[in-house]
């Protein structure tokens, strides 16, 4: 089994990628997956799901949960699904799709959504939470720039989410160069959370 664990936090040199696609780096994933607050048979959407990590480690770590991991990206969704083979998930089911167009078709309705990409952000965030998630519901969404920060922050207070939670994750990694050890930082990230009334 590539990870036996009971905790989430894989490394992320298990996981295949492709040039160019994002992958969320395994802390920052711990930081998203802990802002979700899953339940044990949770609805998991995750919209612009990448490599699929996060959808992995949902999947490893709650068996009984359904998770569908939208990625517009035919290849990209490809990836997802060999990625989920790597990992013997089988919880996870790969739509591809551009949200918010395809959110329409999915069954079922999630109680917990993770947003990391798409196009059109502030209107993928206020169509899921408007059409599709469930009372008490959480959405979890990233973002990695000023615009897509002021966006994200902007539609969550429209919505009026309660218990919203801005995070900006900074992470430095101790890596080799030639004889010395140093710390690199991984590209900051901001994570935003919120309860639906």
């Amino acid at each position: 089994m590539l990870w036996p664990y009971k905790t989430s936090g894989i490394s992320d040199r298990l996981f295949e990628r492709l040039p160019g696609i994002p992958m969320s780096q395994r802390e920052v994933r711990l930081l998203i997956i802990s802002a979700l607050r899953l339940l044990p048979e949770s609805v998991v959407w995750d919209i612009g799901a990448g490599t699929g990590t996060i959808p992995i480690e949902i999947g490893l770590l709650c068996p009984q949960s359904r998770i569908i991991a939208i990625e517009r990206d035919e290849e990209v969704a490809n990836l997802i699904r060999r990625n989920c083979d790597r990992f013997s998930v089988t919880n996870v089911e790969v739509v591809e799709g551009n949200a918010p167009d395809c959110l329409n078709t999915l069954k079922p309705l999630p109680d917990r959504v993770c947003i990391e990409g798409g196009r059109q952000l502030k209107q993928i965030l206020q169509d899921v939470w408007r059409n599709y998630l469930q009372p008490e519901g959480r959405v979890v969404a990233t973002a990695s720039s000023l615009e897509s920060l002021y966006l994200l922050s902007e539609g969550f207070s429209e919505l009026q989410a309660r218990n919203l939670e801005i995070v900006q994750a900074a992470v430095n990694r101790l890596e080799t160069r030639g004889i010395q050890q140093v710390f690199a930082a991984l590209d900051p990230m901001f994570i935003l959370s919120g309860e639906k009334f």
